[in-house]
């Protein structure tokens, strides 16, 4: 489980793909910004969030760690279009007790969204991304959305495209910067809303006392 507050900025300093599957090697600056570094801690199997995907650390040391992308991965992520010196927003898993500064997020990709906007207003910056059709019923104004493992709120949701308010922060600290216009970005959408849904789904299957979620309805609840 993760929160979408990027913890440190990577850079991929290799990618090695085929039709099966791949292997990521990261690169960590010896400078690991505003908090710790990502390696503190670190051990063989952990899981790790790169650019909101949820991976296993098979390797690492002080500046580097590797992990290895499957088929799924590849399907379902924007690392079919990574190279190297791309710049990768990195995160560990969530400690019990600790405080939940974004918003639930499972590491599990949705899909992929593509950048139309990034333009910027004061000091802050406007981002906008064209969500897949497919996830867009998961999508509400005022929601929480993960763009590369980064936890952000719907300012706008219009046609499609989420709009994004990127304080000067975020912007900074996060692989925001560097991204462009068609860039591919890692969705992943609120769990509520998936759960929501499951359970409307089921709404004609009734409790063991005979109730459903559609006789509850009827009756003004």
């Amino acid at each position: 489980m993760f929160t979408g507050i990027t913890e440190q900025v990577g850079r991929i300093e290799s990618l090695h793909l085929d039709a099966r599957g791949g292997a990521l090697l990261v690169h960590l600056p010896s400078q690991p910004g505003p908090h710790v570094s990502v390696a503190d801690g670190l051990k063989l199997g952990d899981s790790i969030s790169v650019n909101g995907c949820c991976l296993t650390v098979t390797h690492f040391d002080p500046m580097h760690f590797s992990a290895q992308l499957s088929g799924e991965t590849l399907q379902r992520t924007n690392f079919g279009e990574k190279k190297p010196r791309d710049l990768v927003n990195l995160e560990r898993p969530l400690a019990a007790g600790a405080r939940l500064g974004g918003h639930f997020m499972q590491g599990h990709v949705d899909g992929v969204g593509r950048v139309t906007r990034l333009v910027p207003e004061g000091d802050s910056w406007w981002l906008s991304v064209r969500v897949p059709e497919n996830l867009r019923r998961y999508v509400a104004e005022k929601g929480s959305i993960a763009i590369d493992g980064i936890s952000l709120t719907v300012a706008k949701w219009h046609d499609g495209i989420v709009d994004i308010a990127i304080i000067p922060f975020t912007h900074e600290n996060t692989n925001v910067h560097m991204m462009s216009v068609n860039d591919p970005v890692n969705i992943e959408t609120d769990i509520l809303a998936k759960y929501v849904e499951g359970l409307l789904k089921k709404d004609e299957a009734p409790a063991a006392n005979g109730i459903t979620v559609k006789k509850l309805a009827e009756e003004g609840f």
